[in-house]
């Protein structure tokens, strides 16, 4: 996957396009990224213990991550990261528009 935990992404297609935030979590196997403050869903939650607060609470939902890009912390645009090499020989990923490494 292109994008990991705790990178910071921005949504480029669907309801919540433009939106960014940081990605809580990564599902490779259904293809799917946690972002925090995108696709927010409402969820009616019934008490079930004596002095649990019940009522409307809401949540993050997974978005596929063909809908994000990583953001790249130097030039803050969105990139897909590419992969290459430090001068130390370790793999990195890399900004296609500015050369950093991320």
């Amino acid at each position: 996957m292109h994008i990991k935990t705790n990178d910071t992404a921005i949504v480029i297609a669907g309801r919540d396009k433009g939106k960014q935030g940081k990605v809580m979590s990564v599902d490779p196997a259904a293809g799917k990224v946690l972002v925090e403050g995108v696709n927010v869903a409402k969820r009616h939650k019934k008490p079930r213990k004596q002095g649990e607060p019940g009522g409307i609470i809401t949540k993050e939902t997974p978005i596929y991550a063909s809908k994000v890009m990583r953001v790249c912390p130097k030039c803050s645009k969105p990139t897909r990261p590419a992969h290459g090499l430090n001068k130390s020989g370790d793999k990195v990923r890399v900004c296609k528009k500015c050369k950093a490494e991320i």
